[in-house]
């Protein structure tokens, strides 16, 4: 083990005795929900892993150290703090040799999880191309680690802020495999259908592990993207929230905001503009994904 990285007891305990292990993020609760639903969700979604029978590794920087496995307090830490930095790829080395505290983003939480040797990582919506990345090339790194990291990811698609067709290119290029939850089509996160075609329907968890499975056996590097939609009692009209992203896009633009302060930025003014029901919906999907994440955890310790 890299001595950059440190385990929890828990989550030590779990890999020694070869359990099922889900990763989570944690810039979900540092830049992604507003305190105190940050901190509760957090709470939540762990409790919902181990009422399935695995174990949840929330990750973060710490001190200097890659930390698989949070206490508490240092939840209620990463809720509370004002100036934690949002960590993706290149931020890595640069949060453990200053000391900053860090919340990792999907492709950080990736690289965390390969280190620690975590197959499955459960978070809300994948990064993906902006709008306009055609011109301005505004992509996430999430999509080149999905490429390059082989960690599968349980997400309710893409952030329906991104351009999500353009998302799906830009994975098929790469030989990212799409897996589709319950319907054919890749979800867009507040709402469950895109109208886009995911790449493969699989419904349940034993299906995702022999996939995965034979993926990797057949030296196919990189991720796997498992597209689960949300509940649909908790889902948003698909109609409203476009109108409402529009309008948060067309804010940011006359604001000046872009690169990794867009999202936070979009989330809060979508969350404003639907008085707090997308943020209901958020926290319903992360749930829902935890649940999903959980079962292919366990399912892939037995392909």
């Amino acid at each position: 083990m890299n001595d950059l990285i440190q385990l929890s007891p828990e989550v030590a305990a779990a890999c020694a005795a070869g359990r099922a292990v889900v990763a989570l993020e944690s810039t979900i609760i540092a830049h992604g929900m507003p305190w105190p639903q940050n901190l509760d969700t957090a709470r939540e979604v762990e409790d919902v892993i181990r009422a399935e029978g695995a174990v949840p590794a929330t990750i973060a920087v710490i001190g200097g150290r890659i930390r698989v496995g949070l206490t508490d307090e240092e939840l209620q830490q990463l809720a509370q703090a004002p100036d934690a930095m949002k960590l993706s790829r290149r931020d890595l080395p640069y949060a453990i040799a200053t000391g900053r505290l860090g919340a990792t983003t999907v492709a950080a939480t990736m690289i965390c999880a390969q280190l620690a040797g975590i197959e499955v990582f459960v978070t809300g919506g994948i990064g993906g191309a902006h709008r306009g990345a055609e011109t301005s090339f505004d992509i996430s790194a999430d999509l080149q680690e999905l490429a390059r990291t082989p960690v599968a990811v349980v997400c309710a698609g893409a952030k329906s802020i991104l351009d999500l067709g353009l998302t799906l290119e830009y994975l098929e290029t790469h030989g990212v495999p799409v897996l589709s939850v319950g319907q054919d089509n890749f979800a867009a996160f507040f709402t469950p259908d895109s109208g886009l075609k995911a790449d493969f329907r699989m419904d349940d968890a034993a299906t995702q592990a022999r996939f995965i499975r034979a993926k990797w056996a057949l030296g196919l590097g990189g991720g796997v993207v498992v597209s689960n939609p949300v509940p649909a009692q908790a889902a948003m009209p698909r109609e409203e929230i476009d109108a409402i992203t529009a309008q948060a896009l067309a804010e940011a633009d006359a604001q000046g905001i872009t690169g990794k302060a867009i999202t936070p930025f979009l989330l809060a003014r979508i969350k404003a503009l639907t008085g707090g029901r997308s943020l209901a919906t958020n926290i319903a999907l992360v749930k829902h994904n935890a649940v999903v994440g959980a079962r292919l955890a366990i399912a892939l310790r037995g392909a």
